[in-house]
């Protein structure tokens, strides 16, 4: 890429020095406005939050729904679909509530379907007030949030339940209630299988908290529930883990990789097996990944691995360790990119990342031609690291 001498900054570095820093220019990635054929690629797109609104911390954090749906809008463009209202780094405690997810749901579902975009959403339990709900609770509350979301015409993402792993007693637990779940959708389902690297409070998921024996609870799952499985997506940040795992799940059973550190070989393949995509840096990279998979679809996979891991530097920085804070890259480069006029999370979390962090993220994000505008994305880091007190 061809450096803009004419626009060009001054960075901290982590010594504690400062380095000039000249913007690429942007590249131009072709749009891909049809899904792709080779796999299901799938953005867990984040929310703009209406900056402007007056609220309190705890209450409802307040949503720009306009802003939100024409980002899904610019990942539509690209091939890349959505699953809606499914993250809990942005919905759950301090961030979105029921009543706000299923309205995100209600309109991003909707703008998916005109688009001709891929779509699932998020069915959970966290409309769930008991502090000690039964299992019967828990699978009422599932099924409230499921039938929500398949009447929008949407298929479900099961999402990991705070309320069943305090409630749960034994692996059977988990079995008994996803049976039950699982048997109340009128088409195949997605279960996520979040591991503590993005969310601590789930340590004993699945009856264990030994990983391996926690899979052979979830391949039996699948192999209980295979007709209403669509797939599993796994966010154990784990490539190994994952490929073991996948080896072992029935036949039809996808495995939705959530691994934002070894994607690339891991959407490959291995000749036998490959995952699908459903990811947080599908958010940020949307253009660079539609030229991506598009070589996938046309058989290059060698092109295919090239272009995806020209950005495996900037998803390790972004989802470094505590990975739950990842949002705060994805809202920091959209606001960069100029899809929204601030760096204001529902959450409220945007300083929970370093300047360092964000400055690192800001060079790597360049490097890869993501920024439309050059000269605003600038601009606005020189806003960042002014308020910071750099320069």
């Amino acid at each position: 890429m061809t450096p803009l001498t004419s626009t060009g900054l001054v960075l901290p570095t982590a010594g504690g020095g400062t380095v000039r820093h000249v913007m690429h220019e942007p590249i131009d990635y072709p749009r891909h406005p049809e899904p792709f054929t080779s796999r299901t690629v799938l953005a867990a797109a984040h929310v703009v939050a209406d900056a402007r609104a007056d609220y309190q911390p705890g209450q409802t954090p307040p949503v720009d729904w306009e802003a939100t749906i024409a980002f899904r809008k610019h990942l539509f463009s690209y091939g890349v679909g959505i699953a809606e209202g499914m993250d809990t780094t942005e919905r759950g405690p301090g961030g979105l509530i029921w009543p706000q997810a299923k309205e995100l749901i209600r309109l991003g579902v909707a703008a998916a379907r005109e688009a001709g975009a891929a779509v699932v959403a998020g069915a959970g339990t966290d409309q769930i007030t008991s502090p000690r709900p039964s299992l019967a609770e828990i699978v009422d509350a599932y099924t409230e949030q499921l039938e929500f979301v398949q009447a929008q015409g949407s298929a479900a993402v099961l999402r990991a339940s705070h309320a069943l792993v305090s409630a749960a007693r034994s692996e059977d637990d988990y079995l008994s209630v996803y049976r039950d779940v699982l048997a109340r959708t009128d088409r195949p389902a997605i279960v996520h299988w979040l591991g503590t690297g993005f969310d601590p409070t789930l340590a004993g998921y699945w009856g264990h908290t030994d990983v391996r024996e926690a899979m052979d609870v979830v391949v039996r799952m699948a192999q209980e529930n295979a007709p209403h499985l669509e797939g599993i997506k796994f966010s154990l940040l784990d490539e190994e883990l994952e490929k073991e795992f996948r080896r072992r799940l029935p036949t039809g059973v996808k495995v939705f990789t959530g691994d934002d550190y070894g994607y690339t070989d891991l959407l490959l393949g291995d000749g036998e097996h490959h995952s699908h995509g459903l990811l947080g840096v599908l958010d940020p990279i949307a253009p660079l990944a539609a030229a991506g998979f598009a070589a996938l679809d046309a058989g290059d996979e060698q092109g295919f691995a090239e272009t995806m891991n020209r950005s495996i530097p900037m998803a390790v920085k972004m989802f470094e360790a505590p990975a739950d804070r990842y949002k705060v890259g994805t809202v920091f480069v959209a606001w960069l990119s100029g899809h929204q006029d601030h760096f204001r999370m529902v959450t409220g979390r945007e300083g929970l990342r370093s300047l360092q962090h964000l400055t690192d993220l800001f060079v790597l994000t360049d490097a890869l031609g993501l920024f439309p505008d050059p000269e605003l994305a600038a601009h606005r880091m020189r806003l960042l690291l002014a308020v910071g007190g750099v320069g």
